[in-house]
């Protein structure tokens, strides 16, 4: 049967890896089996809310090419865990892929979709479910994406919510320039970031890692390039402008919901969710 994991055995467990080295502590992880901690058994209700509430700004799941043809948009979820969250957007009509290191995850993300949830159905007939695909690579790397077909920047959506916070520090600069590579040409393309934990101490020790908004705003406008940052926090010095080749946030908001763990005292609600575009 399996067990619990604390969160502390986790953060111990993944300062044995180091740098790149990184996904192989994840996969570890999920070889061990368990109920791992982040995992809440279904999609966070501030992303639901996000594709009902923001489809104006999102385009929603079907649009039509240069001829007229209607086609499915693609989503993605690095470090997608169970997979819940692609499940949610192919509900929508996305033809929505999750990513894993792990085999190991993988695979409980097939056995997650075989089975039945209340929140993973059909939103709109006329629409219908998009289809679900599961891969196993490193979000850094290109092979998984010849795995699936997909070229680079060719994803209409992506979404990141326990990955960023998931990643050490050090990774931030790698991790925006790879959203820039796999990121559609805007206004097609837009990646949704549910920042959490934006109310942790940003000296204590992650995953999960302090996240503020400002963290997601220097390394989205400065994809590729080192952030300075000072006892956890992102230095505002000097001031500069965003990169030409950085990513322009075009909504910013409190969700209405979110997981218990994003909230404080009285129900408060610490996250944010930005959504992000590719500069013209």
């Amino acid at each position: 049967m399996a067990t619990n994991v604390d969160i502390k055995d986790v953060q111990a467990h993944l300062a044995q890896y180091q740098g790149d080295r990184y996904v192989d502590g994840w996969a570890a992880l999920w070889d061990k089996g368990g109920n791992l901690p982040w995992d809440k058994g279904f999609p966070n209700p501030a992303l639901e809310d996000v594709l009902v509430q923001q489809k104006g700004t999102l385009g929603g799941p079907i649009a039509q090419d240069a001829q007229g043809q209607s086609y499915r948009r693609k989503a993605l979820v690095p470090g997608c865990g169970r997979g819940v969250d692609v499940l949610l957007l192919a509900s929508f009509g996305y033809d929505a892929y999750g990513l894993e290191y792990s085999a190991a995850a993988v695979e409980a993300c097939r056995k997650e979709e075989a089975e039945e949830h209340s929140w993973d159905r059909v939103r709109d007939q006329t629409v219908g479910r998009g289809k679900v695909t599961f891969v196993q690579g490193d979000f850094f790397d290109d092979a998984w994406l010849q795995k699936i077909g997909v070229e680079l920047n060719g994803f209409d959506l992506i979404y990141d919510y326990t990955f960023f916070c998931a990643l050490n520090p050090a990774l931030r600069p790698k991790w925006a320039l790879r959203h820039t590579q796999l990121l559609a040409p805007s206004p097609s393309g837009n990646l949704i970031c549910l920042e959490f934990p934006r109310h942790k101490d940003p000296q204590a020790p992650g995953p999960p890692y302090s996240s503020s908004s400002s963290a997601y705003m220097e390394h989205l406008s400065h994809p590729g390039e080192e952030i300075p940052y000072d006892n956890g926090l992102v230095k505002h010095e000097p001031l500069r402008g965003p990169s030409k080749a950085g990513l322009e946030r075009v909504a910013y908001f409190q969700p209405e919901r979110t997981h218990q763990i994003g909230q404080g005292e009285n129900g408060v609600i610490h996250d944010r969710v930005s959504i992000w575009r590719r500069r013209n």
